[in-house]
């Protein structure tokens, strides 16, 4: 009883679906655009040069103060 009553409620939702009014024509409208053939590049004469630092030594001010270690960091003895 149960699976004639599953088949039948599977049929009715096929032909419901197939029921529905579906628009397909949708119109979109396009743009015609020209191709540009002159292409002008212009240069800078004031580039700013930027410099990354890099220190050689393994003290520098700048490493002491990134790599600082807090007590909290401590091992404690149990």
């Amino acid at each position: 009883m149960k699976t004639i009553v599953t088949i039948i409620f599977i049929i009715f939702l096929s032909f419901t679906a197939q029921a529905q009014n579906t628009i397909n024509d949708v119109k979109v409208d396009t743009i015609e655009m020209s191709i540009v053939k002159e292409v002008t590049i212009k240069e800078t004469s004031n580039q700013k040069m930027e410099v990354a630092r890099l220190y050689k030594y393994k003290n520098s001010k700048i490493k002491k103060a990134l790599n600082f270690i807090t007590k909290a960091n401590k091992p404690k003895m149990a």
